[in-house]
Parts: structure tokens; C-alpha cells; sequence
């Protein structure tokens, strides 16, 4: 038995209608019947509310559908994932590399080169911070479970949440560590010309 259709048998069982239990748990009418006709799969913060409203635990609610809902995650997000994560990983190493003899170069114009690669890397970064965004995974091991096609179960995916707090505090204390030695090397080009 799926959960589009535990769905319905519990909202029947209960005599609620799908106006009223989208209503419930703040999704639309169509979102319920999705469910329902599996055509879509409620995110966890749904099926919590759900398991609720039914009065039945979570695991009994969901059992025989973790395996499926780790086939949910689309394939081609994951693949568009990793190809993101190739370009930046390149973009930044071509950044590192360059940045040496981009700077030896007669004029600024090694320099502005190097700072055209600076820009394109950060735009990269951030289209690729919107999808992880935009695909609720953060931390490193949401990443990994990501590119799996798996999802954390609930208490691992509430510690991950619990991390980004602090992985934020040290994104951005590496942020700055970046910047300054950034700012420190053209110091140094333009001390040296």
C-alpha cells in the first residue's frame, strides 16, 4: 500500500474532505489529489502533519514507502547537480592556477582577465547555491544523499539542520579568509609594479 493511498483511506475514515484537509496542512485542493493519484509525494513536513491529523505514528503511516521516496529525487536534477558541481570545482582551479602568472603579465590586462574568471566562478556559485537551495540540501551530507537519489530520515535530516547554522558561520569566516589573501596578492602585484 502506498501513501496516495493511505492518504485516502485515512481522510475517508475520518470524513474529511480534500478542501478540508488541504486546508489542514496548507497545501491546495490539487496537491491532496496528487497525492492521492500519485502523482506527486508529499515532502516530510506534510507527512508529519498528516500522521497527525490521521492520529497514526509516522513510521506506521509511511511504512513500505522510504525505498519509494528515495526514487522520487529526479534524475536529471542530480545529474544537473553534478555537472554544476564539475564546472565550479574547475572554474576554481583555474582561478588558482592562473592567478600567478595572470598577475606577471605586462599591464592589467592579466588582471582583468583573472578578475573576468573571479566573476564567472562567482556567478557559478551562485546558480549552484540557488539549486541547493531551491532543493532544501545544505550540508555535505544532504549533498551526498542528494547525488545518491536517497533522502536523510527525519532525525538525521533535523541534525543536518541543526549544522547549517554553524556551516554558515564558517562559509563565512572562509569567505573572508579568501578575500583577504585575494586583497593581499593585489596589494602585492601593485607594490611590485
Amino acid at each position: 500500500m502506498d501513501v496516495g493511498i493511505r492518504i485516502k483511506k485515512y481522510r475517508e475514515k475520518q470524513n474529511i474532505s480534500q478542501d478540508k484537509l488541504a486546508e489542514k496542512i496548507f497545501v491546495s485542493r490539487q496537491t491532496i489529489s496528487n497525492w492521492e493519484n500519485d502523482k506527486s509525494y508529499p515532502d516530510i513536513k506534510s507527512l508529519m502533519m498528516l500522521s497527525n491529523i490521521f492520529d497514526v505514528s509516522l513510521d506506521d503511516f509511511m511504512k513500505g514507502d522510504i525505498e519509494e521516496m528515495g526514487k522520487i529525487i529526479d534524475k536529471q536534477a542530480i545529474k544537473k547537480f553534478n555537472v554544476m558541481s564539475y564546472i565550479f570545482g574547475t572554474e576554481l582551479l583555474i582561478l588558482a592556477i592562473t592567478a600567478y602568472p595572470l598577475f606577471k603579465v605586462e599591464g592589467n590586462i592579466g588582471v582583468i582577465i583573472w578578475i573576468s574568471f573571479f566573476v564567472i566562478t562567482f556567478f557559478t556559485a551562485g546558480i549552484v547555491e540557488k539549486f541547493k537551495k531551491n532543493n532544501d540540501i545544505q550540508t555535505y551530507k544532504e549533498i551526498l544523499a542528494f547525488i545518491h537519489g536517497k533522502q536523510l530520515n527525519y532525525e538525521e535530516m533535523q541534525q543536518e539542520i541543526g549544522k547549517r547554522m554553524y556551516q554558515k558561520v564558517l562559509l563565512a569566516i572562509l569567505a573572508g579568509m579568501i578575500t583577504l589573501i585575494i586583497n593581499l596578492v593585489i596589494i602585492f602585484f601593485i607594490n611590485n609594479i
